[in-house]
């Protein structure tokens, strides 16, 4: 029973990560194995696509995030990081007035 559980997962993880056609094709033959009707293998493989989606953002999410986390523990900042940085300087940047630069003393000649 564990066994067919654990199969039955494995089966679950490899549907998610299909492309249309792979997709398409194992509703066909999962529609086939099981005698479905062809408005059923329809719901299937709709329910199929939606779930692959699903498990896509998910899984493409939860890496953003590990990402984000491993690059701060790392002490690398983020593009969001620099960008607020830039932002600040610009802001400094302006409100600084000028500075005129004093002309050099004159040399003297000999003495």
């Amino acid at each position: 029973m564990f066994e067919d559980l654990k199969k039955s997962i494995d089966k679950g993880l490899d549907y998610a990560f299909m492309n249309a056609e792979k997709l398409a094709q194992t509703a066909k033959d999962l529609a086939k194995d099981n005698k479905l009707t062809k408005e059923e293998a329809k719901k299937l493989y709709d329910h199929l696509v939606k779930k692959s989606e699903e498990v896509k953002k998910t899984v493409e999410s939860d890496i953003q995030v590990l990402v984000k986390n491993t690059m701060k523990k790392m002490n690398i900042p983020l593009q969001e990081d620099i960008k607020k940085l830039e932002e600040r300087i610009k802001k400094l940047e302006g409100k600084k007035s000028p500075i005129k630069a004093k002309p050099a003393p004159k040399a003297t000649k000999g003495k």
